[in-house]
């Protein structure tokens, strides 16, 4: 008997977050012996891709927020409203209260006195060339179409520029999966060897490891304080929810994905007692529009970098900042750091975030991706426990007997 050998083809295929932690690592190393003119070769793709996601985030900002909107407006009913309301509370909570956390805490953590005071370059290397790719509009002029287009075409439920819209979302979408996410550990790279040869890099690693153990312990505490009011909500006992729903947490943590874990966090979320048509309902909508860990992630890395940067903290500016993500996380597409890369409009506009904080916010933020959909996807449950007992309400009243005449 013959037996042919067969070429076996393995093809690596890595994740965002194992791309980004080996960008650091090589960043730093290669920072350490690189010659001035790789470092230039390195600055000038930076530059460029730098120039490519400037001219992207108006773009990104309208091809997702204004068909966001326009879906979530589509469904009709008092639960669309009040699950919407009580998700969008959420993030805003979260918000607030990784602002108050991060504020109370960073003074004792971190030193803004360190040498980096600037996350600019330090170094006098420039790149070999640049390209000049001006945005079509500015930040703020692309909110506010993505907010008109998309609250109008939510009132005339016209299809046509409906249509449209969501042909450019899936047009960024593909930009974002198919080129900006690839390229970004090549840009993080890049930053890095940057601040390793204008000696930087020891000080802004220590504030990385100082911020991912502050961020996961205020996940836990958000989803502690979620479930306490759902179980207050529901009479239900919050930690054996919390318990149930944490199968849901760890598939999250390896999909890095709301919408990849919604098999997983409708099974549990069924196991707290839910209703099998309320859970159907509410945890596929959440997961688009409930993103507590993602907006506690951005406002804590946020609030880092201006801190290190010795910038003044504005308690009145950063709550506006706060309310806007809220809003921008529900155009947040569903793969890993798309989060992020909703946000970066807002960043730039209302807190100033150049090239450079831009890209130390999305390796701060992939660098804890897992923990904060983890976060999303578990907090989905204790909304899904408080609408079904709104239902539960709404049915009993419908089904009550009239009295006789």
């Amino acid at each position: 008997m013959k037996f042919r050998k067969r070429k076996l083809h393995v093809r690596l295929k890595w994740g965002l977050l194992p791309g980004v932690i080996c960008a650091i690592i090589l960043g730093i190393g290669c920072g350490l012996f690189f010659p001035a003119w790789a470092v230039r070769a390195v600055l000038t793709f930076n530059g460029l891709f730098g120039n490519f996601l400037g001219f992207m985030i108006p773009i990104l900002i309208v091809g997702l927020v204004a068909p966001g909107i326009a879906e979530l407006g589509r469904a009709a009913g008092k639960l669309l409203f009040i699950t919407a309301a009580l998700a969008y509370g959420f993030t805003l909570a979260s918000g607030f209260f990784s602002f108050t956390v991060a504020d109370f805490t960073y003074p004792f953590l971190l030193d803004a006195s360190n040498g980096i005071a600037s996350f600019e370059a330090a170094t006098e290397l420039k790149p070999y060339f640049t390209v000049a790719m001006p945005p079509l509009m500015d930040v703020m002029t692309a909110l506010v179409l993505a907010f008109t287009l998309g609250l109008g075409m939510a009132t005339i439920q016209g299809e046509r520029l409906k249509g449209i819209m969501v042909d450019l979302r899936d047009i960024v979408d593909k930009v974002i999966v198919r080129v900006i996410i690839p390229l970004l550990p090549y840009y993080i790279f890049g930053i890095f060897l940057n601040m390793t040869v204008g000696g930087q890099v020891a000080a802004v690693l220590g504030v990385f490891a100082k911020i991912i153990v502050l961020i996961f312990s205020i996940t836990a505490a958000m989803l502690v304080l979620q479930f306490t009011l759902a179980g207050i909500v529901a009479h239900k006992n919050p930690f054996s929810m919390l318990k149930t729903m944490l199968v849901a947490y760890a598939t999250a943590l390896g999909t890095q994905s709301s919408a990849a874990t919604i098999p997983v966090t409708l099974r549990q979320t069924i196991k707290l007692g839910v209703r099998e048509q309320v859970a159907g309902f509410v945890v596929p909508l959440c997961a688009t529009i409930h993103l507590s860990g993602s907006t506690m992630k951005i406002v804590a890395c946020a609030l880092a970098i201006v801190f290190m940067s010795g910038q003044p903290v504005n308690v009145a500016h950063f709550a506006g900042f706060i309310c806007m993500l809220g809003v921008t996380m529900v155009a947040a597409p569903g793969v890993p750091g798309g989060a992020i890369m909703a946000a970066l409009g807002i960043l730039q506009s209302m807190l100033g975030f150049g090239p450079a904080e831009q890209g130390l916010m999305i390796a701060l933020y992939i660098a804890m991706d897992s923990f904060g959909t983890a976060c999303n996807v578990t907090g989905d449950g204790s909304i899904a426990v408080i609408i079904d007992k709104i239902y539960s309400r709404k049915s009993s009243q419908l089904v009550q007997p009239q009295p006789q005449a």
